[in-house]
């Protein structure tokens, strides 16, 4: 038996994930400009707020809906994309520069172990299997991938503060 109650700690942990880098990965971007182009507040902050909205639908379609295939793909897909953004590149950029990345700390305390968790249960009781799981996060991260810079665009021409 799967508590869908239990579901809901993963839009808790994005949004302390999110809220960590918000306060603080924009400023720490410069510092990385050897990997990649600086990011602005106002299309970082849209852009999160975006991913982290998709992050509520998604788990409420889940758990309204736990039979529905699709969205189950699309929820454990997510899950495991944010594992991997905790890995690469929050932990990988705070050993190549030397100096915390922002939302590292959440990343390892928060969306790891819960996410691995509702993975684990979930394949445990059969309700996916672990390469449902590798292929549904192979298929999310491509789509957050190429809806990231989108976001980020649609942020620094939206918001201005």
């Amino acid at each position: 038996m799967f508590n869908n109650y239990l579901l809901l700690f993963f839009p808790l942990a994005i949004t302390l994930h999110n809220i960590e880098e918000a306060l603080w990965l924009p400023q720490w971007s410069r510092h990385a400009s050897k990997y990649h182009k600086p990011v602005e507040k106002n299309e970082f902050h849209f852009a999160l707020i975006i991913i982290t909205a998709l992050a509520y639908l998604v788990t409420f379609f889940r758990v309204i809906l736990p039979d529905v295939v699709f969205i189950s793909w699309v929820f454990y897909g997510f899950l495991g994309v944010m594992i991997i953004n905790a890995i690469f590149p929050h932990l990988m950029a705070t050993i190549a520069l030397k100096k915390y990345a922002p939302g590292l700390f959440t990343g390892l305390f928060l969306i790891i172990p819960i996410n691995s968790t509702l993975i684990y249960r979930a394949v445990d009781i059969g309700f996916i299997t672990i390469s449902g799981v590798i292929i549904a996060t192979a298929a999310v991260g491509i789509l957050l991938i190429l809806i990231i810079p989108l976001l980020f665009k649609a942020g620094g021409r939206l918001i201005n503060y």
